[in-house]
């Protein structure tokens, strides 16, 4: 038995090895691409992407038929009508005219020994998408990879199968009209045991996988993956509205954040008042009228029950923490600003936090230490989001601090590189 063992794990550590080196060999293939090639290409995939506009319109058809309505939010992602369609051809044009951002010198000098040293940005490599519904992720996650010269893996949701299997044949057609393989960009149908292995033990070299959806998505993700992995964080967004806030502004800003699309991760989800507000009964019944003619449900902690009708009382603590993407909002009282910070940075998911207050001073406090990828003073929090924001089509919306924080657009995309220049210097 022991000798039975030893050759197994003998045979393991082979194949693993020669895995290993397998990937190693196919890395180095990848080419740098001309801008001129991948501006080409984009420009074929949005002219393919309209000629095949109701064979993609069927092609959802057939998911949003299959798909039970349970999930409101899934739902609306899984829509793709015209308007999207020309949403995708907008976002590849974009790309396609935004300046090409790999090879850029990042910074450079000349050292005392001689050597001259250059930082340019540099390609990822291979990326992975993992995403739920969202079929136009296929088409923003993969524009944007593709310029910034890297190769994507597609794992998008079982959901939304026929959508994507149109979307990718559409960038295969647009490959090879300008003569590159289709494998730059590949659609990956895999159940959760087989995603599971193809995580631990990859059969291509993957080096950043990027996963869009929910805590258990991402926890799913980073408990198997191999490589790194790019945090596009839950939302749980939080407003905090001081004493001196501009009910003018707050009304508008807090309906907007909460009902204009409650399927984004940077919809409100929180809303916390200051005690000290002259006049709060009146002006939270205002809003609380205006968020429920939007079909809002309310919550509210035992200091806010009585004064907004139909609330109701929050369950417990992990009620705070919940992302809803759906429509309900709780509402909190806090006793001044620390205190309003305090809870944001202790429960939001650090996507996208609003203070409503006419105080600059306050609000540079606010801004300064909470910890959220977006901070915003009297404007709502639907604007985090890559065209919004003015970076383009985004990849997502990342709440990590490594390597880039908020939207993640083309040139957030790229890594770097250092070349080093010498004649002979030796240390």
């Amino acid at each position: 038995m022991q000798t039975e063992k030893r050759t197994i794990s003998l045979s393991t550590s082979s194949s693993v090895k020669q895995r290993e080196r397998k990937l190693h060999a196919k890395q180095k293939t990848m080419e740098l691409l001309t801008t001129t090639q991948k501006n080409s290409v984009l420009s074929s995939m949005a002219t393919i992407i309209n000629d095949r506009r109701d064979t993609l319109l069927k092609a959802n058809q057939q998911d949003l038929d299959a798909f039970t309505r349970d999930d409101r939010a899934l739902y609306d992602r899984l829509v793709v009508d015209s308007a999207k369609v020309d949403g995708m051809i907008a976002a590849i044009r974009t790309v396609e005219s935004q300046p090409d951002p790999i090879d850029k010198v990042l910074s450079s000098g000349i050292l005392d020994n001689g050597l001259r040293i250059e930082n340019r940005t540099a390609p990822f490599g291979t990326i992975l998408i993992i995403y739920e519904s969202r079929p136009d992720v296929t088409i923003e996650a993969a524009v944007l990879a593709f310029k910034a010269n890297n190769k994507i893996l597609l794992k998008g949701g079982k959901e939304a199968v026929h959508t994507n299997r149109v979307l990718v044949d559409c960038w295969h057609r647009a490959l090879k009209e300008n003569g590159l393989a289709p494998d730059w960009i590949q659609l990956i149908t895999l159940d959760r045991e087989a995603t599971r292995e193809f995580l631990k033990n990859p059969t291509q070299p993957i080096d950043l996988i990027v996963p869009r959806g929910g805590e258990k998505l991402i926890g799913f993700v980073k408990e198997h993956a191999q490589c790194a992995v790019l945090v596009s964080g839950r939302g749980n967004n939080f407003a905090y509205i001081a004493p001196d806030a501009d009910w003018d502004k707050v009304l508008p800003v807090v309906v907007n954040a909460k009902t204009d699309k409650i399927s984004a991760c940077n919809a409100l989800d929180k809303v916390l008042v200051d005690a000290a507000t002259p006049g709060l009964p009146e002006k939270l019944k205002q809003l609380g009228e205006a968020l429920r003619a939007k079909a809002t449900q309310l919550f509210a902690d035992e200091t806010l029950l009585p004064l907004l009708d139909g609330a109701e009382p929050i369950v417990d603590e992990s009620m705070w923490y919940e992302e809803f993407l759906a429509p309900k909002i709780c509402f909190g009282s806090v006793d001044g600003l620390e205190p309003a910070i305090d809870k944001i940075n202790r429960y939001s998911g650090g996507h996208s936090t609003v203070i409503l207050t006419t105080n600059l001073k306050k609000a540079a406090i606010f801004m300064e230490q909470v910890d959220s990828a977006a901070v915003y003073h009297n404007a709502s929090t639907r604007f985090t989001d890559g065209g919004a924001m003015g970076v383009g089509a985004e990849l997502a919306i990342s709440t990590d601090k490594l390597h880039h924080r908020g939207p993640l657009g083309l040139a957030q995309l790229v890594t770097n590189k250092y070349y080093v220049y010498g004649d002979g210097q030796v240390r």
